[in-house]
């Protein structure tokens, strides 16, 4: 092809269809909505899919977490989310921030098992997929504290999560991460083993 043709000082290309650029109309959006209902919809051929979950600690400007945290344990197909932090020094006992259980009425609060070991301080996002005992996710540290994301419960995965699943884990895994810490979520817990 050649570029032939000249008007108004652009040069255009033959053969080229050219397309106008579209405006984009940013609609009003609503924190207090999550519609689980597309991603469903997304994953059809997934059965068994709850309609129903539980929340802890997702009042006020914290549920901004439990679309990213209830897709997470969709996709790591697991019964329960938890974002929780520990002390990097003195007692390394964790303690939930947001929890979503898909599985019981009341959210499980309890953190233990194979994946706390993996919860270290981490300047980058690691995940550690565990196989059928689910996924945990390092966040970052901040103030003593390292922040993880665990996905566990349910049948368990019988192979590690394939490369797409690793990569939208991921990336939701960063938005979480982005809410702890540059909108200072982080900053907003009570330690109590201080009080």
């Amino acid at each position: 092809m050649s570029t032939e043709g000249s008007q108004d000082g652009r040069i255009y290309r033959k053969g080229l269809a050219r397309t106008r650029p579209v405006a984009f109309i940013a609609g009003i959006m609503s924190d207090k909505i999550i519609d689980i209902g597309h991603y469903l919809d997304r994953d059809a051929g997934r059965s068994g899919t709850p309609a129903t979950m539980a929340l802890w600690g997702a009042d006020g400007d914290r549920s901004r977490f439990a679309l990213p945290l209830w897709r997470i344990v969709h996709l790591a197909q697991a019964e329960r989310g938890v974002i929780f932090w520990r002390n990097t020094t003195g007692d390394p006992t964790p303690s939930p921030f947001v929890v979503i259980d898909l599985a019981h009425d009341s959210a499980r609060l309890n953190i233990d098992g194979e994946a706390l070991p993996h919860c270290e301080h981490s300047e980058s996002a690691t995940l550690h997929d565990l196989g059928p005992a689910g996924l945990l996710v390092c966040l970052g540290a901040r103030d003593g504290r390292a922040w993880c994301l665990l996905a566990d419960g349910g049948q368990g995965r019988s192979s590690p999560l394939e490369a797409g699943r690793r990569e939208d884990v991921l990336f939701l895994a960063g938005e979480c991460a982005g809410l702890l810490f540059l909108r200072d979520f982080a900053d907003l817990v009570d330690d109590p083993t201080e009080e």
